[in-house]
């Protein structure tokens, strides 16, 4: 349940891009308790470094927290039917939301636990391992410009961002998960563009409307979502280390008013988005 990220001991904080570093004079405490309680924070992790986390709101300001040994790392939930809720520094990827309760330790702020989802974490993996292997594969082709390929190397070791190249979205029947056959036609349609986009990556996400439990509507979202990648996959012919891990969303960012049948009908989709990262679409497309 506790995660070791840095000993008890003096340290200070490597200076890290979009980090604030904290200088930490004398032992990390053995214990949170009886700390004085501090804020809690929700955002993405933007940097890591010197057992430290700089975390970006909504709002694009930065808060950076330490990670000390009595820090609890915990996950809960998943797709792909884990239900692992223990976890180690390791799972701390750029790019991750987290929400992280504090407490206030010599002027700054220590997390007492980090709280974040195993779809979210199972994405920034698969981000990770997708891009190493697309490298992989295409080392050969792009041997003639070796200090290129590096640099794509060193931007995608970190991915958090991305440009949206298109979206199709595939409407299904209440409490349905089968993909009508226009909608067939339609996603190897998308597949087929994304295709044609170098570096592009598909992240397929479910959603439902209002009705229904908040537990039935997330396992039916995660069941869409499913059903929508394993046709992309064995019937329009994209491969899995090109696809992020599929999310359900249950009745969460709707695209219509859920009063009205018509509002309802629109909810019950299933988002294909085309993604480029954005520094690799940086180098693609220079600007002027």
């Amino acid at each position: 349940m506790t995660a070791m990220v840095i000993p008890a001991t003096a340290v200070s904080a490597q200076d890290v891009e979009g980090m604030d570093p904290i200088t930490i004079n004398g032992e990390l405490p053995a214990t949170l308790e009886g700390l004085p309680e501090g804020p809690e924070v929700e955002g993405f992790i933007a940097a890591r470094g010197g057992g430290q986390l700089a975390i970006t709101g909504e709002n694009g300001a930065n808060t950076t927290v330490l990670v000390a040994p009595a820090t609890e790392i915990r996950s809960k939930g998943g797709f792909l039917g884990l239900d692992k809720d223990r976890l180690t520094a390791d799972s701390l990827l750029n790019g991750l939301p987290v929400k992280v309760k504090t407490v206030q330790w010599g002027g700054g702020l220590i997390a007492t636990r980090v709280k974040l989802s195993n779809k979210d974490l199972e994405t920034a993996a698969m981000i990770r391992n997708g891009t190493a292997q697309r490298f992989g594969e295409h080392d050969t082709a792009i041997a003639e410009n070796a200090a290129a390929t590096e640099a794509l190397r060193g931007r995608f070791g970190d991915i958090d961002q991305y440009n949206i190249k298109a979206t199709t979205d595939v409407y299904f029947d209440t409490a349905k998960w089968a993909i009508s056959p226009e909608h067939q036609t339609q996603l190897c349609a998308a597949a087929a563009e994304a295709e044609a986009i170098d570096n592009a990556l598909l992240l397929v996400v479910g959603y439902t409307d209002s009705v229904g439990s908040e537990d039935y509507n997330q396992v039916l979202s995660e069941k869409r979502a499913g059903k929508v990648v394993n046709h992309l996959q064995q019937k329009c012919g994209w491969a899995p280390w090109r696809m992020l891990t599929p999310t359900g969303m249950a009745e969460a960012d709707p695209a219509a008013d859920n009063s009205t049948e018509q509002g309802k009908a629109l909810n019950r989709r299933v988002a294909v988005n085309i993604l480029v990262s954005k520094a690799v679409d940086s180098i693609d497309h220079p600007g002027g």
